[in-house]
């Protein structure tokens, strides 16, 4: 992992190459994705059965396509008491958490005879896509409940769940077993492209959803960004990042550990650090090789390393900030002596962790903020996935006739400015003009 003195050409190089990566869509994937999305709209359950025999389960068959309740009564049987106990205890502080964000509905009477207000409600139904990472062996618990319990606790009434099946056509237990605290309605043995596209159009099996959320690989995320408007999506994702601020206070062993910890997420993954100290940015330089040899996905992490990961030396605090916030990172941890200080001076950042015992980590599973994060310079503009995406705000207005004829005027003329002759007619007749 290389050191850059910043500023310099070379490190300001390096920072262009990863803001610039995107979320690296090829135009053949689109296409493909495009195919299979009308695939699934024209053909329904054929379609998709085709696509999930040859990817996913080769027995797989529309009768089996659901997960039914007595493969939910097995799965719980086979997980053990320990995994009960956790999920229990992590999907408490996720509700806790978003409980906070609930809107309410409000009314207004400020101007003398209008009633104005905004009505909350929430969406039908949510799909809700589970990756089925190295088929079925790693199951992705915390995304279940990160998309399900937010959407519960928006008061969705139908939450739908695909997720990949094995070759045998299961699910993992400890996804179902999750999906059946978390609260999902039905669950169903598909993922990939076809999967959204279920979701966004329905089935004659599959319901069609109001909003899809959950993360997944290339062909998952290009078909929500094309269902994208046909149906609400939480986000586009794209591969993972962590960025780290870190001071003469900070560790190198922690350091190169959470460093590393998103790097073998995805050769396409980003980890930086960006530090005050030359002799820190050595220290983690060595020590991100030292902890490589011990880990299981040390080739991906070391490739993702060398395309998008870097460590800045800066000249103080001030600059490290400024260039955080131009990066705009999924992940920011202050690993600094008083994060306190400064956090109230990011602008532009997924989650920001606090402090030498605060890893990325703990938010990934276990501290209650949504874990789904806007990733590629996204956070300029985006958000956490939060309650706020399964609600629908509605405008509520009347006047009564006074009110009415007192504001007539100035709807008129400015209907007339924008040359809608019919509008301002709307407001001349109940003038008996």
């Amino acid at each position: 992992m290389k050191i850059y003195q910043y500023p310099s050409a070379a490190a300001g190089k390096r920072v262009s190459e990863i803001v610039d990566r995107g979320l690296g869509f090829k135009k053949k994937d689109y296409q493909a994705v495009l195919r299979i999305i009308e695939d699934v709209r024209q053909g329904g359950d054929k379609a998709v059965i085709a696509y999930a025999n040859r990817f996913d389960a080769p027995r797989l068959t529309i009768r089996s396509l659901k997960v039914n309740s007595s493969e939910t009564a097995a799965a719980s049987k086979q997980v053990d008491p320990s995994f009960i106990r956790i999920l229990n205890r992590t999907a408490s502080k996720i509700k806790a958490f978003h409980r906070h964000q609930v809107d309410k509905s409000w009314i207004t009477t400020d101007r003398p005879g209008t009633v104005l207000g905004q009505l909350i409600s929430p969406v039908d139904a949510v799909g809700v896509y589970v990756p089925g990472a190295q088929g079925g062996k790693t199951p992705l618990v915390s995304t279940v409940l990160m998309t399900v319990i937010p959407a519960k606790i928006a008061g969705v009434k139908k939450i739908v769940m695909t997720t990949p099946s094995t070759r045998e056509g299961k699910v993992n237990p400890h996804i179902l077993v999750a999906a059946k605290k978390a609260g999902v309605d039905e669950i169903y043995k598909i993922g990939s492209a076809w999967a959204i596209a279920a979701l966004a159009f329905g089935t004659e099996t599959i319901p069609r959803v109001d909003v899809i959320a959950g993360p997944g690989n290339i062909y998952v995320t290009l078909a929500k960004k094309i269902v994208a408007g046909n149906v609400g999506i939480d986000m586009i994702a794209g591969p993972s990042e962590v960025l780290i601020i870190a001071d003469d206070s900070a560790v190198p062993q922690f350091i190169a550990a959470d460093l590393l910890s998103q790097a073998e997420h995805d050769i396409l993954s980003s980890a930086i650090l960006i530090t005050l100290s030359n002799s820190l940015a050595g220290a983690v330089e060595d020590e991100i090789e030292n902890q490589l040899s011990g880990l299981q996905r040390a080739d991906i992490a070391r490739e993702s390393l060398r395309r998008y990961g870097a460590i800045l030396v800066v000249k103080n605090l001030d600059a490290a900030l400024e260039l955080a916030n131009r990066l705009a990172p999924e992940h920011l941890e202050l690993q600094i002596d008083d994060p306190f200080e400064c956090v109230g001076r990011i602008r532009n950042a997924g989650a920001v962790f606090l402090g030498h015992y605060t890893p990325e980590p703990v938010g990934d599973y276990v501290a209650g903020p949504n874990h789904v994060l806007p990733t590629a310079g996204t956070a300029r503009f985006s958000s956490a996935l939060s309650v706020d995406r399964f609600i629908k705000k509605t405008s509520i207005i009347q006047y009564s006739k006074a009110a009415f004829m007192r504001e007539a005027g100035d709807i008129i003329r400015l209907a007339e400015i924008e040359g809608l002759d019919a509008h301002a007619r709307s407001i001349k007749v109940r003038q008996g003009k």
